[in-house]
């Protein structure tokens, strides 16, 4: 069976067409999007997966917009200096022939990141590919038959955004260890790894990462990605679309030329600090995992998909979910400003937890039906 070819900017996405390669099914012309509390209904009552339908892409009004530029130009010089120091460790473990491949969508922006860092600090040119993965469906299968035909498994490093409590860690690991045809590592790099749940990152500090903070705006004007077994055949990638009609309210370039702006800045640090880093122990403990197993129990969620951990996560929650509650620490300062405003745009409770590993948590309505949302 032929494979399908990727898609790239500007026919699909925002990005330039060198920047990533997506190995995704353009659905840009089907209605998926459905009312959030008619999704959540249906998902919790295992009436549909969450892939088989997109929320409605939320539009930030102009205060929301403000924090964003003031969380970017904050943290750009941070995120300069994590995507410098992963950059330089998948180099380390994968060579100069290594192959970007960002988990779609939180981790294209950073994928590119680090394509970006490769280029300005040794002059290599990465290839990088998104690709879909599904909590509970796996990783798209089509795409990795694709990039094993035209790279060599083994110089394939997988990239994410942050780590919440882990579950597309493990999801990644168990859907490559199911994959026979090919064998691909397993490791996952991300930007931050607050969950402790992999040995390669920038950092494993709970802080916003402002990609985070809006969806297809800031992603290349993608949605998140799609299975849908009446869209998707056997020999389709997963699905997506793309949000042309968004155009004037795009970041995406903005987001990544804001940081890159900063990698001269970072670049002697990150040299002086990347040995000590490499040689420290980074070993996963996974104690993520075991705080939001402690929160489900004092707040009564036995589904733990149903708490989401770190500030991207529970960004994620304000934006896409019913949200139930959100739990914050003192110290989480102007990281969670837009947290504190999504939080009071939609009525949601927002409670002091000092005793948590992240700067904030969020959980989804555990009993979903009418009036959840309050």
């Amino acid at each position: 069976m032929s494979l399908p070819r990727p898609l790239h900017g500007p026919e699909f996405g925002s990005y330039p067409a060198d920047d990533v390669a997506w190995l995704l099914k353009d659905l840009s012309d089907v209605r998926l999007e459905a009312p959030t509390e008619e999704r959540e209904a249906a998902i919790q009552a295992g009436r549909a997966h969450y892939a088989e339908t997109l929320p409605e892409e939320y539009q930030p009004g102009p205060e929301y917009r403000r924090l964003f530029e003031r969380a970017l130009e904050a943290s750009a010089e941070r995120l300069a200096y994590a995507a410098g120091l992963v950059t330089e460790t998948i180099l380390a473990e994968r060579g100069p022939d290594a192959v970007v491949v960002s988990l779609a969508r939180a981790g294209t922006p950073v994928g590119v990141l680090i394509r970006r860092w490769a280029r300005f600090a040794h002059g290599l040119d990465l290839p990088h590919y998104a690709v879909s993965i599904v909590r509970a469906r796996g990783i798209d299968t089509v795409a990795l038959r694709y990039l094993a035909e035209h790279h060599d498994p083994s110089t394939v490093m997988f990239v994410d955004g942050w780590t919440g409590k882990g579950a597309i860690t493990r999801e990644l690991t168990a859907a490559l260890d199911a994959y026979t045809a090919a064998r691909f590592p397993d490791d996952l790099a991300v930007l931050a790894d607050p969950g402790r749940c992999t040995s390669l990152y920038g950092t494993r500090d709970d802080f916003l990462i402002p990609s985070a903070c809006l969806n297809s705006t800031v992603s290349g004007l993608v949605s998140r990605t799609v299975l849908n077994d009446k869209l998707i055949g056997p020999g389709d990638f997963h699905g997506a679309k793309f949000y042309a009609e968004l155009a004037a309210d795009d970041v995406s370039t903005h987001f990544l030329d804001t940081v890159c702006a900063r990698f001269a800045d970072v670049a002697e640090r990150v040299a002086k600090d990347l040995p000590d880093l490499r040689a420290s122990d980074r070993t996963p403990d996974w104690s993520g995992w075991e705080a939001v197993r402690r929160v489900g129990q004092a707040h009564g969620v036995d589904d733990l998909n149903l708490i989401k951990p770190g500030v991207g996560e529970t960004t994620r929650v304000l934006l896409r979910r019913v949200p139930w509650k959100v739990l914050v620490r003192a110290d989480g300062g102007t990281d969670l400003t837009h947290i504190r405003l999504l939080a009071e745009e939609r009525g949601v409770p927002v409670l002091d937890a000092d005793d948590i590993p992240y700067a904030c948590m969020g959980l989804i309505h555990p009993r979903f039906g009418k009036g959840a949302a309050q």
